[in-house]
């Protein structure tokens, strides 16, 4: 039985929990203020949910999740996660995280600079463009005519199959959108970040509505530079 780790159990963190336990995983949640500050949610999810450190979620994971603000990115404990799958939700807040000139000049991406903070990881970029009661809402079973996509970046071809088949198990179908440096294509304020699953109601206070892989492929292609869109 499959286990996912979570590092951050906040909105994006507690929602892929809520879905994961159906889909049949273990979950180890952890959070920066410790484990006892879980045990609302672990009541929530059941016997097969467990508060613990950080560390301890990253070396029980078969896949691991980092949703931790991007600002705190170096405290992702390393080892524990060697040869691993780690899937980042992260994107750059200036207003919550601080100026980070690598990522406002746009030489690297949020998802490139975790992956050389775990080198000896398999990083994939994943969840980050997708507002958290969106992504409980719009889950659906493979097959659904109504499933929606999300896109997916990472630089192993076998870390983002596992990806992909991770988004599958949660009720999503996956884009892939090539390797991490290609994840600026669904960071904060590109066509397909959050707002196109508002669906009908336009509002984040929904259920949502479906964006298929159609739909996503075509937001990513139309995406541009934020120097491109400064440009005018």
């Amino acid at each position: 039985m499959a286990t996912l780790g979570l590092i951050g159990s906040g909105n994006i963190g507690g929602t892929l929990a809520r879905l994961a336990i159906p889909a049949g995983y273990d979950v180890v949640l952890s959070n920066s203020r410790g484990p006892d500050t879980l045990r609302d949610l672990v009541a929530e999810l059941g016997p097969r949910a467990r508060a613990a450190t950080a560390t301890q979620a990253a070396a029980a994971g078969d896949v691991v999740v980092v949703t931790v603000p991007l600002r705190a990115y170096r405290d992702v404990p390393v080892e524990p996660l060697a040869g691993k799958v780690v899937i980042d939700t992260n994107n750059y807040y200036p207003d919550r995280d601080g100026t980070i000139a690598a990522l406002d000049d746009e030489s690297t991406t949020t998802s490139e600079l975790l992956a050389e903070h775990l080198p000896t990881s398999k990083v994939v970029k994943a969840f980050n463009n997708i507002y958290y009661r969106h992504l409980q809402s719009l889950a659906r079973p493979a097959g659904a005519p109504d499933r929606s996509a999300l896109p997916i970046a990472g630089d192993d071809a076998d870390a983002r199959a596992t990806a992909a088949a991770f988004l599958d198990a949660l009720g999503y179908d996956a884009v892939d959108a090539g390797p991490l440096a290609e994840g600026w294509r669904f960071q904060r304020d590109t066509p397909v970040y959050v707002t196109p699953y508002f669906g009908p109601d336009g509002g984040v206070h929904g259920d949502g509505g479906q964006v298929d892989a159609a739909a996503v492929r075509a937001a990513l292609a139309a995406a541009r530079r934020y120097a491109d869109i400064a440009r005018g």
